[in-house]
């Protein structure tokens, strides 16, 4: 038990309490110690009787049974492998950056799923595999390159490891809605966070608010060195200095051992 209990301290700490989380809510679900009914997302309960719960629950609740059970258990790894990547690779020393990225992916999917317009296109009303593919989209996105291995050996490019795991969730779990609207949650944030003001020298639309900066202070320095400034803001710096070259660097991408 002391292994198990050493292994469990080392998970990175928000990692840690949402990996906890995701096994206790279903266990309270499997024991019948909650009613499962209670747990789901339903817009109606949710908007409308104020049943404000639920989007809490249905992030870590997952009907465990002969024919989930598989499915609950490979999801739960990637949950447990790729937040934990993420949380010690691109926002090591960061929690509360880390901490936003996750609070506006889950406000993200459970507008998408409370929507009266989209309801009757979702199969469920749970947001444990939504969350956790844009995690791992996030993380394929600023580890892109890596060569990945999947099932049977098979290897790629990380860049591809949310759609390869998309159609392996529709192989065993019969429905890719859960998985496409976690990738399309996860590209919104690496989009408007790291893509569009970096990358292209857009403005920068979120930022980490002070509360959770006061409640997850960091540990280190900031993000820096994700790619290379936009051609426009190359040519700008240099007409600046009057015309010399300026030495921004070669970058390197976020994540990268």
């Amino acid at each position: 038990m002391s292994d198990l209990g050493d292994w469990f301290r080392s998970i990175p700490l928000i990692t840690r309490y949402w990996f906890a989380g995701s096994i206790a809510v279903p266990l309270v679900g499997k024991l019948g110690l909650v009613s499962p009914v209670n747990l789901f997302l339903w817009p109606d309960a949710f908007i409308h009787r104020f049943q404000i719960w639920r989007p809490i629950t249905a992030t870590f609740f997952f009907p465990v049974g002969p024919g989930t059970g598989f499915l609950y258990l490979v999801n739960l790894y990637f949950l447990y492998q790729y937040s934990s990547r993420l949380e010690t690779g691109a926002f090591d020393g960061r929690p509360a950056d880390y901490m936003f990225m996750l609070l506006f992916n889950w406000i993200c999917i459970v507008v998408s799923f409370s929507s009266s317009n989209f309801e009757k296109y979702f199969d469920s009303s749970l947001l444990m595999i939504p969350l956790i593919m844009s995690v791992l989209y996030v993380w394929a996105q600023l580890n892109r390159d890596m060569i990945v291995s999947f099932w049977f050996g098979t290897r790629f490019k990380a860049c591809y490891l949310p759609w390869v795991i998309l159609g392996f969730n529709y192989i065993i779990g019969g429905s890719v809605i859960n998985e496409l609207i976690g990738n399309l949650v996860g590209h919104l944030y690496f989009f408007l966070m790291f893509k569009y003001p970096m990358d292209l020298g857009g403005r920068n639309f979120l930022s980490t608010p002070q509360f959770l900066y006061r409640w997850l202070p960091n540990r280190r320095g900031g993000v820096s060195g994700f790619g290379v400034p936009p051609a426009s803001m190359r040519r700008a710096a240099e007409d600046q200095q009057g015309g010399g070259r300026h030495n921004w660097g070669q970058g390197f991408r976020l994540g990268d051992q």
